[in-house]
């Protein structure tokens, strides 16, 4: 009788536990239908996403490998930012082959012209400073400096505008490609077939640059021969003329890749003028500089590309 009471209450026990189970394994199974589901649901939504936004996010991808210069807040920024911007500029992938000739013209030519400079200094420098009146004698300390500094100025920047003659065709074909990689779009024409066909253009525009700055030049340069004159007031002008015109040098290139007039060019960057007399200021001090100044070439057209890429290229550009 024991026994069979013990054995009832074993099976009720067994019953219960089978229950409980069978309810567990219901309860998981629904729990993964539900999982399931859910994924699936997830997954669905961010296809239809993906199709909705695809083209938008291929361009933003593009936009990423091209290394994109942003337009947000370019009102704001200086000169030094693109500066700065064309020494980041010349080292990137894709670029640097662009830069080697450019930077091998002025490496010839701005290297032994100012060795040859360095050597004549020493005579050159008195020669000057017998054009200082009696009665300005006492500043000879501050017009040494001014006198060294107008010297390397006039000599710099003539011999900068000789290398930019040279090396013209080159630097047109650096802006419009580095154009290129910062914006997505595609030049016209690209390769040398391409420069030879353009030469006749680029060097019509080089002689108009020409022309607008010799007479000007030649002025600024008299004053240098009025005593008092032209060791106190002459470096400054001719400085900030300088700063202007390598501000027009430069810009011109990517201008000029998109056929704008030179009236047209000169005309724009006086609406930003502050910006670009900060830029030209800056190249014309690192045109100074013995080592930096073999570089500041291809740094400055690609400080310039990036600055017409900014400010000007939404309203002149010809190709997108």
């Amino acid at each position: 009788m024991t026994a069979n009471i013990y054995s009832l209450r074993v099976f009720a026990h067994y019953g219960k536990c089978k229950c409980a189970l069978g309810f567990t394994d219901r309860k998981m199974k629904e729990i993964v239908l539900f999982a399931v589901f859910s994924t699936i649901s997830r997954v669905a939504q961010i296809s239809l996403s993906v199709k909705i936004t695809g083209p938008r996010f291929g361009e933003a991808n593009k936009e990423l490998c091209g290394t994109m210069v942003s337009t947000t807040g370019a009102g704001s920024r200086s000169g030094l930012y693109y500066l700065s911007e064309g020494f980041r500029l010349i080292s990137q992938p894709g670029i640097r082959r662009f830069v080697i000739l450019p930077l091998l013209v002025n490496f010839l030519l701005m290297g032994g012209a100012f060795w040859w400079l360095f050597t004549r200094l020493d005579n050159w420098i008195p020669q000057l400073m017998s054009h200082v009146p009696d009665w300005l004698q006492w500043l000879n300390y501050l017009l040494w400096p001014l006198a060294v500094i107008s010297i390397v100025l006039v000599f710099g920047y003539f011999f900068s505008t000789v290398a930019n003659w040279i090396a013209a065709p080159f630097n047109g074909l650096l802006a419009e490609q580095l154009e290129a990689r910062l914006t997505g779009a595609t030049p016209p024409d690209t390769g040398i077939l391409g420069i030879m066909k353009d030469l006749p253009r680029i060097m019509k525009r080089e002689w108009q640059k020409l022309a607008w700055y010799l007479p000007r030049a030649l002025v600024l340069l008299l004053l240098y021969f009025i005593p008092g004159i032209g060791q106190t007031v002459a470096p400054v002008l001719w400085f900030l003329f300088s700063a202007w015109m390598l501000s027009i040098q430069y810009c011109d290139y990517p201008f000029d890749n998109h056929k704008v007039p030179f009236k047209t060019m000169r005309a724009a960057l006086r609406e930003r003028k502050s910006l670009n007399m900060q830029f030209g200021a800056l190249v014309s001090l690192f045109t100074l500089v013995p080592v930096l100044n073999l570089a500041i070439m291809p740094v400055a057209v690609c400080g310039a590309t990036a600055m017409w890429v900014d400010c000007y290229r939404g309203k002149h550009a010809s190709w997108r």
